[in-house]
């Protein structure tokens, strides 16, 4: 399939295009994300990021342009925000001034934190259990039993690609799922 060819057709929402992009293109954009930050772990997270945000934005994609750069460039957005989103996090130790000793802010949740923590997770299990079983199945085995996406590959006997996109649409459509909820 040619380069051009798969992008049209995923344009028309077609998932084996969709497949052929990320084949082609995951190392080029996690061999970015590496160099820039030198996280295995975030550069593989920003890199489906990148994905999921091209895919969902594959229509505005101008042929003009090359699609590896095009990539690269939401990449580098996505990073660029994490990093601004870190900066603006309040500061963990605030000096007081009439001892000059550094006091560490308490940050364990109080019983009402807990109690909301469990009816979010709740709700969140319950809208889980609308997906698929093979799309559970891979969001249970990344989120709640914390396996790395070769793991759940080996476990699965799926190729890892495979099990990228798979979470990739169960994120999507959990997210569709929780917003509807939310409209409601």
């Amino acid at each position: 399939m040619e380069i051009k060819d798969a992008i049209a057709k995923a344009k028309q929402n077609n998932q084996i295009a969709f497949n052929f992009l990320l084949d082609t293109f995951w190392n080029d954009v996690y061999a970015f994300q590496l160099k820039r930050i030198e996280n295995e772990n975030d550069a593989e997270d920003i890199t489906i990021q990148t994905f999921s945000k091209a895919f969902d934005k594959i229509s505005t994609f101008d042929e003009c342009y090359k699609f590896k750069t095009w990539l690269i460039t939401i990449s580098k957005n996505i990073h660029i925000d994490l990093v601004r989103k870190e900066k603006n996090k309040p500061k963990r130790l605030s000096k007081d001034d009439d001892t000059n000793a550094l006091q560490v802010l308490d940050e364990s949740p109080s019983p009402e934190d807990k109690l909301i923590t469990e009816q979010n997770l709740a709700k969140l299990l319950r809208d889980i259990k609308k997906l698929k079983p093979h799309y559970q199945e891979v969001i249970n085995l990344r989120y709640f039993q914390e396996l790395s996406y070769k793991e759940i590959s080996e476990q699965l006997n799926e190729p890892m690609n495979n099990i990228k996109v798979k979470l990739l649409r169960a994120k999507k459509l959990l997210s569709e799922i929780i917003q509807k909820n939310n409209e409601i």
